[in-house]
């Protein structure tokens, strides 16, 4: 069943297009995350669906019912900014609370509800501290807190984690998409970051440009990318002319050989410089033409080792490789 469904949606700045037209159903409970570069849309499209401008054409719909003409306050949704938007004058409980007062709700159910919040995010006991007396991922937590206290359909998500350093970070994307999980909430979340988007969604919908290049599983993005630009943006990725044909392969699913090996692909090259990473060894390479190519090594042992200068075969195979078009 769908939660949210964008219709045609654009948004235009005169002869700029930031939404060009596109379409997408996010499921009831599921974790949409769009993805993409700095001015692809994804903040844009988030926006549009809160209501913090209007559409230049199209149609959103919050289960089945049109809201692109309604005012913010007046949609089922929560969002979660970057910078958390926590008056710095409330504390943590006033702040959670907020959106509850501007409903008009109960003052003793406000409480409740403001102490439930807080309870799930972990936070029970710093209902009284202000957001300057809050760490940046307690502030995270209070943000959070307060998008869910209102009960919404649908959570929106501006890349909420990318003002925290990167073990925090780390930790805070699981325990969000755990505490989605727990909850059942439709939720849309933006973001650049590939691994965030890999390791939090559900399906993934990858933009470029305005528009929608591929939505599906984060496997699926992954291991069968539909277009080159989602083959590049989503990990990284080797590219090779074979006639007519453009084959890709993942730098982690190929491997070095002194030899050239007698089935799979094969192609000869230089290893130009090798990078140590304690886990992996990485492995850069030129062939012939002035191609270039990265192997991922596990650093296990058993891999031969190679140096700057060393004649070798690239070599992956056959399952590892997939055609893709032109451009």
């Amino acid at each position: 069943m769908s939660e949210l469904r964008l219709a045609g949606l654009e948004k235009r700045y005169g002869a700029t297009v930031a939404v060009a037209g596109i379409d997408l159903e996010v499921r009831e409970g599921e974790f949409m995350t769009l993805l993409g570069p700095s001015g692809c849309g994804k903040t844009t499209t988030l926006g549009l669906i809160a209501g913090f401008f209007p559409p230049s054409a199209g149609e959103i719909y919050l289960k089945g019912q049109p809201v692109a003409s309604l005012p913010p306050f007046k949609r089922d949704i929560g969002v979660v900014f970057q910078d958390y938007a926590l008056f710095p004058h409330m504390t943590a409980g006033e702040n959670v609370g907020f959106g509850l007062r501007m409903r008009n709700v109960e003052p003793g159910e406000i409480g409740k509800r403001v102490r439930e919040a807080l309870d799930l995010v972990q936070l029970g006991g710093l209902a009284e501290r202000r957001p300057l007396e809050l760490s940046g991922g307690q502030r995270q937590r209070v943000a959070l807190a307060r998008a869910l206290v209102i009960r919404p359909a649908v959570l929106l998500l501006d890349e909420p984690l990318s003002n925290l350093d990167l073990k925090l970070r780390e930790e805070m994307r699981v325990e969000i998409a755990g505490l989605q999980r727990r909850l059942g909430i439709t939720t849309v979340f933006v973001t650049h970051d590939q691994g965030e988007a890999l390791v939090m969604s559900d399906r993934i919908a990858v933009m470029n440009a305005g528009r929608i290049e591929q939505v599906g599983a984060p496997a699926e993005i992954y291991e069968r990318p539909a277009t080159r630009f989602v083959a590049e943006f989503i990990g990284r990725m080797n590219f090779f002319a074979e006639g007519n044909r453009m084959i890709a392969i993942r730098p982690e699913r190929a491997r070095l050989a002194a030899n050239r090996p007698t089935e799979g692909f094969a192609r000869p090259g230089q290893v130009k410089q090798v990078l140590y990473l304690g886990a992996t060894l990485e492995y850069h390479l030129t062939f012939e033409g002035g191609e270039r190519g990265l192997v991922e090594a596990p650093n296990d042992g058993n891999a031969p080792r190679f140096a700057a200068g060393d004649a070798v075969w690239f070599t992956a195979p056959r399952e590892s490789c997939f055609e893709m078009p032109q451009r």
